[in-house]
């Protein structure tokens, strides 16, 4: 899934320079979970894992990720799909579900379809383009069915997140945008217009377990405990939640109200206090000051909206602290055609060693 400040291309730099720098440990909190990523990759290398997030969206794939720890079965669902799907011997329990849900459900049009379409909001001034018709209706007709299969008590817990997370991943390949839901292209993106089709997620089975929150994770520092926390805020003043807005709706399907050209959920209780100049250090210091760790790392870059000299001033007084940096891309839809030099960040990884003062 394409989303801002995602660390996937990262991930093997951050883990070398932490055994470069001598961070040990078992357990690991993924403070913002965003995509879940992060939490996925410290999962596979063996970690006992934590991770949250105020989005909704991303509690979803935390759960089908780190939560779960098992392929579905699906052995309440299977027997009562009908066989319009080929079957072959070869085919997950997963892949036949999804594959009854490409096939075989009705197009609805429902919420998606009457607010993100053209034809659902064709009375509107601008019409919204974030979805064709066809797939609007889709994804509604998935959707309503898979919560239908959850409250009729088909699927399990575990099984209903892995189904919403292969929704969510699925949706976001077939999006008008140009990264973010924050606005729609007004133009059809080629694969915009392609027949949707919900697509399996690549399961992370391990050996340990994980615990996902869909919270503040502020709100869990007295208790949650980790050897390691991993701080990923947002960097400047833009929210995460009208970014992905779509997503969560898609994730929720609570029919809220919507306001704007671009159909916007009210996000007034998902706002981070790391957009704000005036909060962002204060709310960093708050997070060193109370939490359980040993170590805690923080991914910024060198345009974020807290200076760097502040932050080493400010977490020396907690631990010897090491700031890392390499240059790395940055995101597309944040460079706005500028020069080659220009499209270039330099990553910072904050290490602080609370052990040593």
């Amino acid at each position: 899934m394409r989303y801002i400040g995602n660390k996937t291309k990262l991930l093997d730099r951050i883990y070398n320079a932490m055994k470069e720098h001598g961070i040990a440990g078992g357990s690991f909190f993924d403070f913002f979970s965003g995509t879940a990523s992060v939490a996925k990759f410290f999962k596979q290398n063996g970690y006992d894992v934590f991770s949250s997030d105020l989005l909704f969206m991303s509690y979803c794939l935390q759960r089908a990720y780190i939560t779960n720890n098992m392929e579905p079965e699906f052995k309440a669902l299977l027997p009562k799909l009908n066989n319009c799907c080929s079957q072959s011997l070869l085919e997950s329990p997963l892949d036949k579900v999804l594959c009854f849900l490409n096939n075989c459900v009705e197009k609805k049009h429902g919420f998606i379809y009457k607010n993100y379409s053209v034809a659902g909001t064709k009375h509107l001034k601008q019409p919204r383009m974030y979805l064709s018709d066809e797939n609007a209706a889709k994804i509604d007709a998935v959707r309503q069915t898979i919560e239908d299969w959850y409250t009729s008590n088909l699927v399990t817990e575990d099984e209903y997140y892995v189904l919403l997370a292969c929704l969510l991943e699925s949706v976001s390949l077939f999006t008008n945008v140009a990264g973010v839901y924050a606005a729609f292209q007004k133009k059809w993106d080629p694969r915009a217009i392609k027949p949707f089709v919900i697509k399996p997620i690549e399961l992370c089975i391990g050996k340990k377990t994980g615990k996902a929150y869909n919270t503040n994770s502020s709100e869990l520092l007295a208790t949650v405990k980790a050897d390691i926390f991993y701080l990923d805020p947002p960097y400047n003043e833009r929210q995460y939640a009208p970014n992905y807005h779509l997503l969560e709706t898609i994730a929720k399907y609570d029919n809220p109200e919507l306001r704007g050209v671009t159909g916007m959920r009210d996000y007034s209780n998902q706002k981070s206090a790391f957009c704000r100049k005036e909060t962002a250090l204060a709310e960093l210091e708050e997070i060193l000051k109370n939490a359980k760790c040993n170590y805690l790392l923080l991914s910024y870059n060198n345009e974020g909206i807290m200076p760097q000299e502040d932050i080493l001033n400010m977490m020396n007084k907690y631990g010897k602290t090491t700031l890392v940096e390499f240059n790395y891309a940055r995101y597309k839809s944040n460079s706005n055609g500028e020069a080659d030099n220009k499209k270039a960040v330099k990553e910072q990884l904050y290490i602080v060693d609370l052990l040593k003062l």
